[in-house]
């Protein structure tokens, strides 16, 4: 048997009726097994962020905070942990969560406070010019 042949029929071991000893059949099956292998490989990463996401949000709503405010309040808060440590963290230790969350509501609280106070400061300065 050629060593091309070989390698075809290597990789389709355990393949079903023909498609593990005829060279012919297993050619097809082997390459579409392949293509599936590789298109499933991109769609694994997507269906793992969307686990994450989904456990994140889950762990941010014990503590009232929805999954896009909580991230929101971790970048204003200058935290950045991906989304497979955050959905750990979610899942396997609560308390350290519950730091995070606290922290993102803190960053939450005062990024409006400084939003109010900047429209109070511009509010000043535009009193202030239209005065002169």
């Amino acid at each position: 048997m050629r060593t091309r042949t070989a390698k075809i029929l290597k990789l389709a071991k355990g393949y079903r009726g023909r498609a593990k000893n005829c060279y012919r059949i297993a050619v097809e099956k082997v390459e579409k097994g392949l293509q599936y292998a590789y298109r499933d490989r991109k769609q694994l990463k997507r269906d793992m962020r969307g686990l994450w996401i989904q456990r994140i949000n889950a762990g941010a709503r014990e503590f009232d905070l929805s999954y896009s405010r909580f991230m929101n309040g971790l970048k204003l808060a200058n935290i950045d942990v991906n989304r497979k440590v955050l959905a750990e963290l979610a899942l396997k230790e609560p308390l350290t969560f519950e730091a995070l969350a606290a922290k993102s509501k803190d960053a939450l609280r005062n990024q409006k406070t400084l939003g109010k106070m900047n429209e109070e400061v511009m509010e000043k300065l535009m009193k202030t010019n239209l005065g002169q």
